[in-house]
């Protein structure tokens, strides 16, 4: 394996973890330029990462999972990620969604019971769909125009949720809603199959395009009480967000794959001005280096805060700023390594059916993923100016 595949494995059981993932993104590669093309959902690679058992990752191991850590799904994300990065990020949304309940024991313990044994068996797939068109991200607290109205013991929920990633393959919504009777922000748990569900196909974007984070429309769906599974209204200890790191992770991942294909290109091509091949050309050989030193500095700051995630739980309520820190550090750098790859491979980057213009498109859309960068450099100064001298 190359040094940067290996540099962060820890154990044999990463390893072989790591090794599987490698095989899944190789599959993943060779599908990715036609649903990007067609903007077509990767259903072929969700049933890869279903036989392979990859849904149940970050289920705790009481529940029948492999309950790995935040550190090791990074790892994973990254490597899916130089495969097919709309596939891995789509599952990660899924995967950290388990990690983030594992951790916070918020939902009723019977649900999570059931809900993870359905993806374990059956391959089910579950995320949030909390963004709307008038609220923006929920990062900037806009309240939810989807609203839930009580109807004797049901629910009755009507909206619009933009940006339902997994859209075409999702087995249960989290929909977060606005409770008429109390103001309150709860979130429910809405099934496929229930009536009044559909999606519509919005999902026409310049990248991550295989995503399929379509609209997802509600119109008047009826809900049995128990699908109130949360109330984000109600005062919590605060909790920095550690499974948003698999943000980072994907967007890593295309740099590294854009790294490659930059390597690559220049050992194989030979102008005919040139006596050798362009990796000797002191530039090219500059841009390299480059590369490397950026993305050993953005994977460093990630890994180092997911190892103090996993290993001092006690100081993870002050962990936000370097959890934020690391994501804007990831996604900045991850664009400006592709950057410097295509400036490597030169005009024949810009061709469709060539990677690095795949890599072009998908990483921007790091920077629309939470914290924006806006919310991180105020957290920073908030930090910085909030100290005593």
């Amino acid at each position: 394996m190359r040094f940067l595949e290996t540099q962060f494995i820890r154990n044999e059981a990463e390893k072989q973890l790591f090794i599987k993932a490698k095989n899944l993104s190789e599959k993943f590669f060779e599908r990715a330029e036609k649903h990007d093309r067609e903007a077509t959902f990767p259903f072929d690679n969700f049933a890869d990462l279903k036989e392979e058992g990859f849904l149940s990752l970050t289920i705790p191991k009481s529940h029948g999972g492999q309950g790995i850590s935040l550190y090791t799904f990074l790892l994973l994300q990254e490597k899916l990620a130089e495969g097919d990065a709309a596939t891995a990020l789509s599952a990660g949304w899924h995967l950290g969604l388990f990690l983030s309940l594992r951790e916070t024991g918020k939902w009723d313990p019977e649900l999570f019971k059931k809900i993870t044994r359905e993806v374990i068996e059956s391959g089910k797939l579950v995320n949030s769909a909390a963004s709307e068109s008038k609220t923006g991200s929920p990062a900037r607290g806009g309240k939810p125009e989807t609203a839930a109205v009580k109807k004797g013991e049901k629910w009755l929920i009507s909206g619009r949720k933009i940006f339902a990633s997994l859209a075409p393959i999702l087995d249960y919504f989290i929909v977060t809603a606005t409770i008429e009777e109390t103001g309150d922000i709860g979130e429910f748990l809405v099934p496929r199959e229930a009536a009044g569900v559909r999606i519509e196909e919005t999902w026409d974007t310049m990248g991550m395009r295989g995503t399929r984070s379509d609209d997802l429309i509600l119109d008047g769906v009826l809900l049995d009480a128990s699908a109130l599974i949360a109330n984000r209204s109600k005062p919590a200890k605060p909790m920095a967000q550690g499974w948003l790191l698999h943000i980072p992770a994907c967007y890593l991942g295309i740099a590294i794959a854009a790294r490659n294909e930059a390597v690559r290109f220049a050992r194989n091509y030979h102008p005919n001005s040139l006596p050798h091949p362009i990796m000797d050309v002191p530039e090219v050989r500059r841009k390299v280096a480059e590369m490397d030193i950026k993305l050993l500095t953005a994977r460093q700051l990630m890994y180092a805060t997911a190892e103090k995630w996993d290993t001092k739980p006690d100081e993870r309520s002050e962990l936000q700023t370097e959890l934020a820190a690391a994501k804007y550090t990831a996604t900045n750098i991850a664009i400006e390594v592709v950057d410097l790859a295509m400036r490597i491979e030169g005009g024949q980057s810009l061709f469709r059916n060539k990677p690095l213009e795949r890599f072009y498109r998908d990483v921007r859309a790091g920077l629309h993923n939470p914290p924006s960068d806006d919310i991180t450099v105020k957290i920073m100064a908030d930090r910085a100016f909030s100290e005593e001298e």
